[in-house]
């Protein structure tokens, strides 16, 4: 079968493996959808934390059963979404509900190898029904499902103005569950007025855009009347702006970060303080930020065909990869069809 490998920053190698076994109690799928996202990219890069080389990328996926085995709810043939975390559902933190964040926590495609190849093999529990989806919105899912979680964890008042600064794939998910939060407003925030755009153009609960600039800050007070965001999400995997965000948060309000970098962040304590803001960080999703996002999808109250902008046959993924980082290309979601 088709593999591709990152062997190391900015080299994709496609090869031909042995198709895998099924392995006992697991179920044997066919790779049909393969969402790129910006941990593929980041790892491209050499910039993904937790990440080792080589490795088969491809954690947003959406599969076919091929041979079930003993799997009661699983038919050969059926699709699935593939939920990637692969938790220990020992530790601590997933007695209590938290698995998302588990101690030994291996994702698909970034701590084990994941599914950008023709067949893996799965435990049946990392694959859900999502009936009535096509393929590529199954691929969107667990994209979709970051922005749910970071939502979900942010607690968002009917009276709250929301500001989400960064508009990639994982922003635009929290823009669109920020607005389904039903707060009194949502700005988004992005450097590309291209972005804002988008945002206004397909998400009816933004309120505002807000290019982000030297004025940003100024510009945002005057949209809130002096008060600054309730609460705020960075979506923007930029150290810089994730630090300039603490400038951002209103008195009393929740800071969010979505992203990860490997760097520090640091920021004044007297102001933190002085404010009482809420810092939380967001990681991966649960079973039910998944459940929720297939509902949504199933009730097209989410918008996901906008959002491919980029789709591609498996065997042209690896020269168009490098592509992909170029701002001028457009992407906001490359798929890959096998």
């Amino acid at each position: 079968m088709k593999q591709i490998t990152l062997t190391e920053p900015f080299c994709l190698r496609q090869e031909d493996v042995s198709v895998p076994e099924r392995k006992a109690g697991e179920v044997l799928v066919r790779v049909r959808r393969i969402g790129i996202c910006g941990t593929d990219l980041h790892a491209y890069r050499g910039r993904q934390p937790f990440f080792t080389y080589p490795r088969v990328l491809g954690h947003e996926l959406a599969v076919e059963v091929v041979d079930p085995g003993t799997c009661g709810s699983c038919r050969s043939g059926d699709h699935r979404v593939v939920l990637p975390y692969l938790a220990c559902g020992s530790c601590s933190t997933c007695r209590r509900g938290r698995s998302n964040c588990c101690v030994r926590m291996q994702v698909l495609g970034v701590h084990a190898d994941g599914g950008m190849r023709e067949a893996l093999s799965l435990p049946p529990d990392l694959l859900l029904p999502a009936d009535g989806l096509s393929l590529s919105q199954m691929a969107l899912v667990e994209n979709q499902c970051i922005g749910a979680h970071a939502v979900q964890r942010a607690a968002i008042h009917g009276r709250d103005t929301v500001v989400v600064v960064g508009t990639g794939p994982i922003g635009l998910g929290v823009v669109q569950f920020a607005c389904m939060a039903g707060p009194a407003r949502v700005i988004v925030a992005d450097i590309a007025q291209d972005k804002l755009d988008f945002c206004s153009e397909h998400f009816q609960g933004v309120t505002d855009v807000c290019l982000v600039d030297e004025d940003f800050e100024a510009r945002l007070a005057d949209l809130t009347n002096g008060e600054m965001a309730h609460v705020l999400f960075d979506a923007t995997g930029h150290p810089g702006s994730m630090e300039r965000g603490f400038d951002l948060v209103a008195h009393g309000g929740t800071y969010v970060l979505v992203s990860l970098v490997q760097a520090d962040i640091t920021f004044h304590d007297p102001d933190f303080h002085r404010r009482e803001v809420t810092l939380k960080s967001s990681r991966n999703a649960t079973r039910q930020d998944f459940e929720r996002v297939i509902s949504a999808m199933q009730k097209n109250v989410l918008v996901t065909d906008p959002l491919l902008t980029h789709e591609v046959p498996f065997d042209d993924v690896t020269a168009s990869f490098g592509g992909w980082l170029d701002p001028e290309a457009g992407v906001i979601k490359a798929m890959a069809h096998l």
